[in-house]
């Protein structure tokens, strides 16, 4: 059986986080990543909330978590991996993309 990776990977911190704000919300949602032009880098992810796939999604499901990509992020983000992180500074989520030449100090911003 051939078991082809998901597009962008989820940590299970990063499930875990998300399953707890979706509970929150009280409905069942998919966590949407995408990318937008912007930042201090050039791109910007925006992580999103959505109630259905839109046409042009790449779904997958990891860890109980739906995750969506639209097919023109998906240039930007493939084989990423996002993670939540606690530490002094305070807590988010975290990207680490492979296709990123570099990244501003925020972590939010990229270029490619």
């Amino acid at each position: 059986m051939n078991k082809t990776p998901p597009p962008i990977r989820l940590t299970e911190a990063a499930a875990e986080r998300l399953k707890a704000l979706i509970a929150a919300e009280g409905r069942p949602l998919a966590f949407r990543v995408s990318v937008s032009g912007g930042g201090c880098s050039g791109f910007t992810y925006q992580f999103d909330f959505a109630e259905k796939e839109e046409p042009g999604d790449v779904a997958s499901e990891q860890h109980g978590v739906k995750v969506l990509v639209d097919d023109m992020s998906l240039l930007y983000v493939l084989g990423s991996t996002i993670d939540y992180v606690e530490d002094l500074i305070g807590a988010s989520f975290r990207v680490e993309n492979p296709n990123a030449q570099s990244s501003c100090g925020c972590g939010s911003s990229f270029s490619v």
